[in-house]
């Protein structure tokens, strides 16, 4: 004859229920956490495109006041701020008027790394006109 304590299986639902609650507990903590790092990447990244677009305006302004094209200047500026910015690729490109910066950040994930995701990435975008104010594009 098997003994009470053999088929007592009352702890045995409630240790199965905290697992799992703890396991949810757990991925959300990190689902915030690294929802947090990947707000970062994205304010890094548009950071440095803001700066970069800033760079390129003032290179435009002073070469305008110079009477030169401003184009090649923006970019360099451009390319030069974005050198600058650890952890931040990003390009420059010239149409119709307008230097257009795009920029990526990462950063390393802590609870998605347990799962294969080891980073995330966010992006940022911003423009500076080459032509004169008042002027067309």
């Amino acid at each position: 004859m098997a003994s009470r304590a053999e088929h007592d299986e009352r702890g045995l639902s409630i240790s199965v229920l905290v697992v799992m609650i703890m396991g949810a507990l757990i991925a959300t903590a990190g689902l915030v956490i690294d929802g947090g790092q990947k707000v970062t990447a994205s304010a890094r990244a548009e950071s440095a495109a803001a700066g970069a677009s800033r760079a390129a305006g003032n290179a435009v302004a002073t070469q305008l006041l110079g009477g030169r094209n401003p184009a090649g200047s923006a970019v360099l500026a451009a390319r030069s701020y974005l050198a600058g910015q650890p952890g931040v690729r990003g390009s420059v490109t010239v149409a119709g008027g307008v230097v257009m910066i795009t920029t990526t950040a990462t950063e390393p994930t802590i609870f998605l790394s347990a799962i294969g995701v080891t980073a995330v990435t966010g992006t940022g975008q911003a423009t500076a006109s080459v032509v004169a104010t008042g002027q067309r594009r």
